[in-house]
């Protein structure tokens, strides 16, 4: 482990929700690392208590929220240190994002499950390191402008979005021609439609590059992790769906590019570590050594370019068409392929029928240009319903 000088600025006091995922245990390695520079001050997941116990053991935050009823009841007390208080729920989840005492909160849930967490913590004027794209495609312009209103701060952890953020220092959305983000391509890149008729999970679910959760996974094999990141970036930076764009890139040194409008080119290199994304969030602006991989100059050789196929991954072109329309389009998108990918890891559903599916219950639903945000977690619902009973012969109903 390397050496750590103290410094005299005291630690950043992080929240970390999804604490058991990749994403949260990616967190706790940067705060191993750099203890002088985070402290845990708390703890959320979903019902892994024995991990989360094993997490408070080491870490000894003040707060841990374990959010499924079931797992709460079976957790054993006696495996959380006693200072620290194991709490239930979503409102304990709120409790722990707005204390005092936390500077930093982490959003690294899953899904759509993410937005309550990440929406309690913009109210409260926090600064959220931003992993949960679905916070974003659900309600976009909603959060940007609880952000604003509160003088809250969004710090993207996705590695393109923190690649656009870090091009982007010391200029505006104005001075951008276009961002283009990167795609690996998933395990099945280069591969046609009717290669991909009879893809099982296990198949779908052995990245390249990536070690991720079986959602994420799935999301990138579909390439529909890269529809979502366009309808993030479109809102966490202010662009039109016409200045985003995307290219396939398997190396994943490259993690985004940005073109300004003198035709200049900035782009953000490291090896795939999510480590280097996570620590710049808990401490921009800062710079400091860390745990995160680092280029080896003399093996890096040549790096490759491809115009994804969108025909195949028909997913990408629903994540363009939401960036345009906006409304309750990601809602919909959002709940739509979780609940499709859900069914195809059931071996409930083709793979290549996700994206249909996540089309046809677009397609079908009453949109609305300005929802509340009551209306969006509706919608939400109806179109995990609709996904339930799809079959490719069906078409989605209102």
């Amino acid at each position: 482990m390397a050496q750590h000088t103290p410094s005299a600025e005291r630690p950043k006091r992080v929240a970390l929700l999804g604490s058991t995922g990749s994403i949260g245990t990616s967190t706790l390695d940067v705060a191993r690392h750099l203890p002088h520079r985070v402290e845990v001050v708390g703890l959320a997941a979903h019902s892994r208590w024995e991990q989360l116990a094993e997490q408070c053991r080491e870490f000894k935050p003040a707060v841990a929220v374990l959010c499924d009823a079931e797992a709460f009841a079976r957790a054993d007390r006696t495996q959380f240190p006693k200072g620290t208080e194991l709490l239930h729920g979503e409102d304990a989840v709120r409790k722990l994002v707005t204390a005092t005492e936390t500077d930093v909160v982490v959003s690294a849930v899953v899904g759509a499950a993410g937005l309550n967490g990440t929406w309690a913590a913009l109210d409260a004027g926090k600064t959220v390191a931003l992993a949960n794209k679905e916070t974003l495609v659900v309600g976009g312009p909603l959060v940007t402008e609880l952000a604003a209103k509160r003088g809250a701060k969004l710090l993207p952890v996705d590695s393109e979005h923190s690649a656009i953020f870090q091009a982007l220092t010391g200029h505006t959305a104005a001075d951008v021609s276009k961002v283009v983000l990167t795609a690996s391509g998933g395990p099945f890149r280069g591969k046609r439609a009717a290669d991909l008729e009879h893809v099982t999970p296990q198949q779908a679910l052995k990245h390249p590059t990536w070690q991720m959760g079986p959602k994420i996974t799935i999301d990138s094999a579909t390439l529909m992790n890269k529809a979502l990141e366009v309808i993030e970036a479109r809102w966490l930076f202010g662009l039109t769906a016409d200045q985003i764009d995307v290219i396939v890139h398997p190396e994943s040194v490259v993690h985004s590019f940005v073109e300004f409008a003198d035709g200049s080119v900035l782009a953000q290199l490291s090896p795939p570590d999510m480590r280097l994304p996570i620590q710049l969030a808990l401490l921009h602006p800062e710079r400091t050594g860390g745990p995160a991989k680092r280029l080896n100059w003399q093996e890096l050789r040549a790096l490759t370019f491809e115009q994804p196929d969108r025909e195949t991954f028909a997913a990408l072109d629903l994540g363009f068409r939401v960036a345009r329309d906006g409304g309750t389009t990601g809602a919909v998108l959002n709940a739509a392929n979780e609940a499709a990918v859900g069914r195809f890891l059931s071996n409930d559903l083709a793979f290549l029928d996700i994206a249909r599916c996540c089309r046809a219950v677009l397609d079908a639903h009453d949109y609305e240009p300005r929802p509340t945000l009551e209306r969006l977690l509706k919608l939400d619902g109806w179109a995990r319903q609709e996904v339930a009973s799809w079959t490719r012969t069906r078409t989605a109903t209102r």
